[in-house]
């Protein structure tokens, strides 16, 4: 899309900023997990923990890229 200086900048649909909130999820629960079962030993401790910390922090983390979407800083493709 061009804007009144004649710059491009692009704009990511929510399904792509959806795509990269999950598959950033996938890698962060994994590592969650493996982390509090390191430290605990027990499993049920590092499931509850994952499920809670990915369910809040994934919706944290769409809402922020959505954001950022709109803000044209940084998306210059003339550079």
């Amino acid at each position: 899309m061009e804007n009144k200086a004649g710059k491009y900048y692009f704009k990511e649909e929510w399904t792509r900023s959806l795509a990269k909130a999950l598959t950033y999820r996938i890698l962060i629960i994994i590592l969650d997990f493996s982390a509090i079962y390191i430290f605990t030993g027990r499993i049920d401790i590092a499931f509850w923990f994952m499920i809670a910390s990915n369910v809040y922090t994934t919706i944290a983390y769409f809402a922020h890229e959505r954001i950022w979407d709109r803000t044209k800083w940084g998306k210059d493709s003339n550079k």
